[in-house]
């Protein structure tokens, strides 16, 4: 870069840097000075003329100049991926899900997402939501949920 490039790129900073402390002591002489325009041209003058009287520093390393070299990439026809590319190998102590539970037994811990029959039906939907907003207490529920908060609740008595 030429010096008087350089020159005008460090004015306009020099001159930001003063505004912004001008834009500051104004907005802080905001409610006790009624020269506040005469004040932040003041502050902004001052803050740039101390600025630019710093004295420039000659670079101590200069940048050498480099040329980049083109990039060579060879195209490829097909991208083909075989086994070798694959990052993990398959073990044989995998977890396969693949059986099908025909009935759940009454005690099992498996739980059906979107099951059919724990669905309820929108006469049943629409009896929950004319319960909730007329603020009565929800029914017992269809599952062990109910289990599962007398045991929560029973945790929270035992740490409290």
């Amino acid at each position: 870069m030429d010096a008087r490039r350089t020159e005008r790129i460090e004015a306009a900073i020099d001159a930001v840097a003063a505004g912004a402390l001008a834009a500051s002591c104004a907005f802080a002489l905001s409610n006790v000075a009624a020269w506040l325009p005469a004040s932040a041209a003041l502050v902004f003058a001052a803050g740039f003329v101390a600025l630019r009287s710093i004295p420039r520093e000659e670079r101590l390393l200069e940048l050498a100049c480099f040329d980049a070299l083109p990039l060579s990439v060879e195209p490829l026809e097909e991208l083909i991926l075989t086994d070798a590319d694959r990052l993990v190998e398959q073990t044989s102590d995998e977890l396969l899900l693949d059986d099908v539970l025909a009935e759940l037994g009454p005690d099992s811990r498996v739980v059906r997402l979107f099951d059919p029959a724990s669905v309820p039906t929108p006469g049943e939907l629409r009896a929950r939501i004319d319960r909730h907003l007329n603020g009565g207490r929800p029914g017992p529920p269809a599952d062990a949920s109910q289990a599962l908060h007398d045991a929560l609740a029973e945790l929270r008595r035992a740490l409290n």
